[in-house]
């Protein structure tokens, strides 16, 4: 079958967002050391990828794109889980006796919370439900750093004579030398959520995607390089390198960086080989990739049902169902392959589910019409 370069990085998405949720899942350490050193700068590398030089004389069109892919989308999930916030308390879904890894404790929302979460969400995109929608600043690192990108390139390729490859290394340099001048002299970016270090970090791997797209033909795909990227990966994994999370260390200057690339390196590459042959695994993992924003809402909510499992399988009190995001009770047992099959698997059915029930429901109506449009003697 002949490869599709756009079914090629639907494969790595699909490949990073399951590594995320069995991330999520609390797989073992040294999976997960593994697995968050690269995953999430594997799509804000994916992103850049699909950047295109026309947007700098179009800016409004790709700002246009990205608020309607990304900052609505937030709003409208973020909203659902805000109302159903108490809702989840009076089933036990959430509770205050099980907190998180952090020991960190949700409560029922009063109408003062409520309204301030509320007005969070509509203007710094944050203020959502952590318990349940704890993969949401991903909407916003990548609404922010896309932008800010688009906004730097097209200030460089206007101001200056930089080739376009040289424009993008000195805003992917930029990012760098702000990251060291905010761990020397502790500087946060108060108007961002958290310090905007996940922004910052965005918007650098967001060029490495644009400047990987620009040199594809010379990149060489050869199993030997991607079995050293997976080596290299599994050395960061047992040195505990930094994943694309609010630390500030010098050490993440260095080692982010080479750990993002490669695992893009890595998995573009498996997913070059899985996307040359038609196989189930194939249609899977590009329908996941195409649809990785319903695993990120829904994944969480999704891993109640194991946790309902669990509950059984250890005679665990039901309260425990609270816990975020999964059970920790046994960390040895491989409860965590279960948690990450439903993960992916829950949401994606559900929207087939739901995709199919809408087709259905539109040919019948479709039909409906159609015989109400002929002549009595024809109907």
């Amino acid at each position: 079958m002949a490869q599709g370069r756009d079914n090629v990085i639907s494969i790595c998405k699909g490949l990073a967002i399951i590594l995320m949720v069995a991330g999520h899942a609390e797989a073992p350490e040294l999976i997960t050391n593994f697995i968050y050193t690269f995953h999430m700068p594997l799509f804000f590398i994916a992103a850049g990828w699909f950047f295109s030089r026309r947007y700098l004389q179009q800016p409004w069109t790709f700002i246009s794109k990205r608020v309607r892919g990304l900052y609505f989308p937030f709003l409208k999930w973020s909203l659902l889980f805000l109302v159903l916030h108490n809702l989840f308390f009076h089933f036990g879904i959430l509770n205050e006796q099980y907190g998180n890894w952090t020991n960190g404790v949700t409560h029922p929302y009063t109408l003062k919370a409520f309204a301030t979460r509320l007005v969070m969400i509509f203007t710094s995109m944050s203020g959502y439900d952590e318990f349940m929608a704890g993969a949401f600043w991903f909407f916003r690192g990548l609404l922010v750093a896309s932008i800010v990108f688009l906004l730097l390139y097209k200030l460089l390729d206007s101001r200056t004579r930089l080739r376009p490859a040289l424009a993008v290394g000195a805003i992917c340099l930029a990012a760098i030398a702000f990251h060291w001048l905010r761990i020397h002299f502790g500087i946060k970016l108060t108007v961002i959520p958290n310090g905007g270090w996940r922004e910052c970090w965005g918007v650098f791997f967001f060029g490495i995607g644009v400047l990987l797209r620009q040199y594809e033909p010379y990149i060489k795909q050869h199993w030997a390089i991607t079995l050293g990227c997976f080596a290299f990966l599994c050395f960061a994994a047992v040195q505990h390198f930094s994943g694309m999370n609010n630390g500030c260390k010098l050490r993440d200057l260095i080692t982010l960086p080479l750990t993002g690339t490669a695992g893009f390196i890595m998995l573009r590459h498996v997913s070059t080989l899985i996307d040359s042959v038609a196989s189930p695994i194939r249609r899977f993992l590009v329908f996941t990739g195409n649809n990785t924003l319903y695993v990120f809402v829904f994944h969480i909510i999704s891993f109640k049902l194991i946790s309902l499992l669990k509950i059984w399988w250890y005679d665990l009190e039901f309260g425990q169902i609270g816990c975020h995001m999964v059970i920790h009770y046994n960390h040895t047992d491989f409860f965590w392959v279960l948690y990450t099959i439903a993960g992916v698997a829950v949401p994606l059915a559900v929207l087939q589910l739901y995709r199919a029930t809408k087709a259905r429901l539109g040919a019948r109506k479709g039909r409906s019409m159609a015989a109400e449009a002929l002549p009595d003697d024809e109907a």
